[in-house]
């Protein structure tokens, strides 16, 4: 197998593309794409502050590393979970790739400075750990960059990732996200602007790309996300893509060129309903934000091990004099 560009020796091939790429012009591929999603969906401005979510995965450290190489002002965030080792090895390896390269993360821990974690908000709500986890990263990640002072918020949402939520509204006809389901979210009172620069990258590029820059990531899947519906839309898709190459591709980007204005309304008239928290002030539907709702729910419950709460017997158990 050699390069389509060199001839050399090749070390991946992408279906989709119909192109075989050595390490140097893949590297150069990973950059091009990125490079033309900031263009086309007008992410970033030079000299913009970006703020990267980052898990210590994958696709959060290619995204970090590959926006530095292409000359943006960016600093990350790592949220700790408390999902026992997954969540320690987690923030190991987002604070050992911006040690290694001299790049600013801010930390957050979710049980020092609110008093819970994912799998104690999994059992005290009785509802998937998923709900608890996305709402949580999102409060904490929109606050930090509208305290900080950031232009932009940057999420390692890759093309497979896209898809897969895509498939999952379209299935059950969620209007509403699939209004708000786009490569740019703008700024709004309340909300920073967000991107996603890597949804012209699959999963298997993006773990290449760390191989070849030699980025260590945790490659273990939470271990709460067990069963979780978009891992299964993720398999459906990757089975039809492996007959039908550059299918998730067409999915998703037809879906943007031709269908996503159409549910945009719905977004609007959801958003016009929005008011300050009357605790943080972060835009709500609710007298009371759903982040603080639960910091409420929380309080005083003992921590419950992830072994417990996936073995069914997490029960939210509060302390002695609650």
């Amino acid at each position: 197998m050699k390069c389509t560009v060199c001839r050399g020796p090749a070390v991946i091939d992408l279906r989709r593309h119909n192109a075989n790429f050595c390490g140097d012009h893949f590297l150069k591929f990973c950059r091009d794409q990125v490079e033309r999603a900031v263009r086309h969906h007008d992410m970033l401005a030079p000299g913009d502050r970006v703020l990267v979510a980052v898990s210590g995965g994958k696709d959060s450290l290619a995204l970090w590393d590959l926006l530095v190489e292409l000359g943006y002002d960016a600093e990350g965030m790592t949220i700790g979970l408390g999902i026992g080792d997954y969540s320690e090895a987690s923030t190991a390896a987002a604070v050992a790739f911006a040690d290694d390269r001299g790049l600013k993360l801010r930390r957050v821990d979710l049980r020092d400075e609110y008093g819970y974690d994912i799998p104690t908000a999994a059992a005290v709500t009785r509802r998937v750990p998923c709900s608890s986890c996305g709402m949580s990263k999102r409060h904490l990640i929109d606050a930090a960059a509208l305290e900080g002072g950031y232009d932009v918020v940057a999420t390692g949402h890759n093309l497979d990732d896209e898809a897969a939520v895509l498939l999952g509204n379209v299935l059950h006809w969620q209007t509403e996200y699939m209004g708000r389901q786009a490569p740019v979210l703008p700024a709004r009172d309340g909300f920073p602007r967000k991107v996603k620069p890597l949804v012209r990258l699959g999963e298997r590029e993006t773990a290449a790309y760390c191989v070849l820059r030699g980025i260590d990531y945790i490659v273990d899947e939470c271990p709460m996300a067990e069963g979780n519906r978009h891992l299964r839309y993720k398999e459906a898709l990757n089975s039809i893509e492996a007959a039908s190459p550059g299918t998730k591709h067409a999915f998703y980007f037809e879906f943007l060129d031709k269908a996503a204005d159409r549910f945009r309304p719905e977004v609007d008239d959801a958003q016009a309903g929005l008011q300050p928290c009357a605790r943080c002030g972060s835009p709500t539907t609710a007298e009371v934000c759903a982040f603080c709702r639960l910091v409420e729910r929380t309080a005083g419950a003992e921590p419950v091990p992830v072994e417990l709460l996936r073995a069914g017997r997490g029960r939210g158990r509060r302390r002695s004099g609650r």
